[in-house]
């Protein structure tokens, strides 16, 4: 694992190619070598009805959470945090020179104790990513 659940405001599908942002997120993540490639999920979720600072609808948000099972040191994700922090800044690099733009990450830990998991996905990944 990690989840990453990506909340922003809709109209940034105006100004940025969202399913690439996934991509890069995921790509980071696997990157970081603290993630098992085959249990990264990446979802984003549009907010209808958003109000930003003074309420101009030219704002945008991007609020990136990342729950992961316990177990990985702080330094690792220390390091993982900022790397993925530094692709989603690098991707919106020319929307935030351009327009408002508030971006955030946040990582935190799901006690493996009180959350339970199963899986089938591995038997149907490349040998490469069943990790």
């Amino acid at each position: 694992m990690p989840h990453l659940s990506i909340q922003y405001s809709r109209n940034l599908e105006e100004r940025l190619d969202l399913p690439g942002f996934l991509r890069v997120l995921r790509d980071a993540a696997v990157e970081t070598g603290v993630f098992p490639p085959a249990g990264i999920r990446v979802r984003a979720f549009a907010a209808d009805h958003v109000l930003i600072a003074d309420g101009d609808p030219g704002h945008g948000f991007i609020d990136i959470e990342i729950r992961l099972r316990g177990g990985r040191s702080p330094q690792d994700k220390t390091r993982a945090t900022a790397h993925l922090f530094a692709a989603a800044e690098a991707f919106c690099a020319a929307d935030l020179a351009q327009n408002s733009l508030m971006l955030s990450l946040e990582m935190r830990d799901i006690d493996p104790a009180l959350s339970p998991k199963t899986s089938s996905i591995r038997r149907f990944l490349p040998k490469d990513m069943q990790a």
